[in-house]
């Protein structure tokens, strides 16, 4: 364990948990997770959503294990090696709001950063457009950071304010397993898909075992899709930047091996091809999450290790995923609603405000 450990804590960590991170995402398609979704932060947590009868669209709504697991495995990382740190104060009414529109461009795109990937190595050519929406979306918030952009700093919190989110994640899984009934009618919440993206899963176990490798192993590395790519331009650093090379390869080779890459447009699964909502959904998300700190992924794990403001950020994707739906924002496979794109706007400005107006003085 030691000897993994070290290697996690190296410059290589993040690659090696980029090529798990790629792979399992790849497997838990395979054994019953959506196409080319067999990991995806912003689609899991919106099903979560769903599950709790916070919207109803009845095809996305299950208690996805990963999520859960990511907490509770970026938890036992942390205490083990004694980095459990509660902290937070760090601006947090804007940081639920920017996970909020974080949430509202993923499901325009259809995807958070980890799915525009998977997508892209399952052959959607689709997720081409929304990884350079993402591009550039962290492209703008670099030069927010540039200028002197921060939300502050976070203090240290009582050691059980740390403990509110995997509390929450243990409840969850509880709910999962246990499926109790509410109600003089005996009906939910907690709600399950009986048809659609959300009916489809590989078996809970599997996917919560997977959900805790990866939370120990990002709670290690620190790996982070838009750290990456913010340290390639803003450092010249490539560390973080090594998982997401490894993700996508170690993603496109599981799919051949299993004959699940099927490159093209058309016909991709819980995807639409209007490239100009693709991209500009993820400038939004992109630029969301780079004034936040971390990429979804990363703010899960994150909220598991005590990090408070992570953990804001979380309920405000969770909010964000149930008023997409709610309100007819969030996209399909036929397409971009006109709501959607004008909450779109709406979180862009939004974003460009909170980036221009906090700031440090540099002078």
């Amino acid at each position: 364990m030691k000897s993994v450990n070290d290697l996690l804590l190296s410059r290589y960590g993040p690659a090696v948990t980029g090529a798990v991170v790629g792979t399992a995402a790849s497997l838990l398609v395979s054994w019953g997770n959506p196409g080319n979704m067999g990991i995806c932060v912003a689609c899991f947590t919106r099903d979560i959503a769903g599950a709790l009868g916070l919207h109803r669209a009845a095809v996305v709504q299950y208690l996805r294990p990963e999520i859960p697991g990511f907490v509770l495995g970026a938890l036992l990382a942390a205490l083990l090696a004694a980095e459990y740190r509660p902290r937070s104060g760090s601006s947090p009414v804007v940081r639920f709001f920017l996970g909020f529109f974080a949430m509202i461009g993923a499901l325009i795109f259809l995807g958070c950063p980890w799915r525009a990937y998977a997508r892209l190595a399952g052959g959607d050519w689709n997720a081409l457009a929304g990884i350079g929406g993402l591009i550039v979306g962290i492209g703008i918030g670099i030069v927010f950071l540039w200028r002197g952009f921060s939300l502050g700093r976070a203090s240290a919190s009582p050691k059980w304010a740390g403990a509110i989110m995997p509390l929450a994640a243990v409840s969850l899984l509880l709910l999962l397993f246990m499926r109790p009934l509410f109600g003089p009618e005996g009906a939910g919440p907690v709600f399950f898909s009986e048809k659609g993206p959300g009916a489809a899963a590989a078996p809970a176990l599997i996917s919560l075992g997977a959900g805790l490798l990866i939370g120990w192993m990002g709670q290690k590395s620190r790996f982070c899709t838009v750290g990456a790519i913010r340290d390639v331009v803003m450092l010249r650093d490539g560390h973080l930047f090594s998982g997401v090379v490894t993700f996508i390869l170690a993603a496109i080779v599981t799919n051949l091996l299993l004959g699940q890459f099927k490159p093209g447009f058309e016909g991709q699964p819980i995807a639409h091809t209007n490239q100009v909502w693709n991209f500009t959904g993820m400038v939004l998300s992109g630029l969301a999450f780079t004034l936040a700190g971390g990429c979804p992924g990363r703010q899960v794990i994150m909220s598991g290790e005590g990090d408070g403001d992570a953990g804001i950020f979380v309920l405000g994707m969770l909010i964000g995923a149930a008023f997409a739906h709610n309100f007819s924002l969030a996209s399909s496979g036929a397409g971009v609603t006109s709501f959607g794109m004008v909450a779109t706007v709406i979180g862009l400005l939004f974003c460009l405000a909170v980036g221009g107006l906090f700031r440090i003085r540099m002078d």
